[in-house]
């Protein structure tokens, strides 16, 4: 499965578009972490809890995009637009969203 953020595949011609699709992912924060966060901005440097939450979060809409891609019988989906944000009380949960269109690529 390709998934690029461009609206063609180099070399590759588009059969057809075969509809949106989208992947989300919800992670929820965690007390401790979030005070060792705060820790961090205060004296400075990267917070690899957190970036490893938003990495996780990330791989799983994508996959979660590339499986609705694959149940519409696409090899591709270009276009892939990545979003994250914050929800919840105290802004508590993370919110990573990936959305593209789908297509069969011509053989």
């Amino acid at each position: 499965m390709i998934l690029t953020t461009t609206h063609e595949i180099e070399g590759r011609r588009i059969e057809r578009y075969l509809g949106i699709v989208f992947g989300e992912a919800i992670v929820g924060a965690n007390v401790l972490r979030d005070l060792l966060a705060q820790i961090r901005d205060i004296v400075g440097g990267r917070s690899g809890a957190y970036e490893a939450e938003l990495r996780r979060a990330r791989e799983t809409a994508l996959a979660e995009m590339a499986e609705a891609a694959r149940r519409l019988g696409a090899d591709g989906v270009v276009g892939v637009d990545l979003d994250c944000g914050v929800l919840g009380w105290w802004d508590s949960l993370l919110i990573v969203t990936a959305g593209g269109t789908a297509v069969k690529r011509a053989c």
